[in-house]
Formats: C-alpha cells, sequence, structure tokens
C-alpha cells in the first residue's frame, strides 16, 4: 500500500508555530515515527505553501497512491479548488486536522474539503495523521 500525506501552508512550522495548539514536535519527526512504525506501508509527505500546487499534487496522487491524507491547513476553509481536486480524483482522501477546528474561530468551522472526503480525523494532535493511517490498513 501507498500513502502520500500533503499537508497545506504554515504545517512546515510545526514544532516553532504555536506550541500550544499544534505542540512541540516537527512533521519531520513525527513523519519519521509513522514511517518506522508502519514499515509494511510505503509513506510519502508533501507539503506546500502554494495552493495550486497542493492541487497538482492531489491530482498526481490519484495514479501513484491508493489514498491521500490531506491537511490543506487554511486552505480548508478557503479553497474550492482543493476541494475540487479532492471530488476529482478516484482515490480516497481522509481530511485530517491536527486541532479541533470546531473549537476554534468561526471561520475555521467550514471545510470546502470535507463534502468530497472519505473521512474527516480532527482535534487529536499529530495522531489525527496515525487515525487516518489505520483507517487505510482496516479498510
Amino acid at each position: 500500500m501507498k500513502l502520500i500525506i500533503v499537508n497545506g501552508p504554515n504545517l512546515n512550522l510545526l514544532g516553532k508555530r504555536e506550541p500550544t495548539i499544534y505542540g512541540n514536535q516537527t512533521f519531520e519527526a513525527f513523519f519519521s515515527t509513522l514511517q518506522f512504525k508502519y514499515k509494511e506501508i510505503e509513506l510519502a509527505y508533501y507539503q506546500s505553501n502554494i495552493e495550486g500546487e497542493l492541487i497538482s499534487k492531489i491530482q498526481e496522487a490519484d495514479d501513484e497512491f491508493d489514498g491521500v491524507i490531506l491537511n490543506a491547513g487554511a486552505y480548508t476553509h478557503t479553497s474550492i479548488g482543493i476541494g475540487d481536486a479532492v471530488k476529482a480524483i478516484e482515490k480516497p482522501v481522509i481530511e485530517v486536522h491536527i486541532s479541533n477546528t470546531y473549537a476554534r474561530e468561526s471561520f475555521r468551522h467550514q471545510s470546502y474539503i470535507s463534502a468530497n472526503a472519505a473521512g474527516v480525523i480532527l482535534g487529536f494532535g499529530l495522531q489525527s495523521y496515525e487515525l487516518a493511517i489505520q483507517h487505510f490498513i482496516l479498510k
């Protein structure tokens, strides 16, 4: 099985950015832990702060991977284009968020991705990504 984790804007700052919300660990360190723990899965990781690059990676993933774990960051609440990309591909996409977006500012309660995602996991910190991986394993 091949899965890709696609992270959007500012997630490259994990470990530095608002540690009370996002924790102290970098995503790269966490990703290494996932690769070690889930050796039976080929895991890839991509991060961009640029909306069009995220759309392109989601489209490419349809041909290269069995599933996508997507944290579009703030684009979740603003990007119809990313929502359309998720809708356009055949491979399942799990939308993840580190924080509970419903416990935050009201603009974070809207997602342009959720309606087209196979599922949504939020509020479990970095563990949200691992829960998504486990979904694909059990599926």
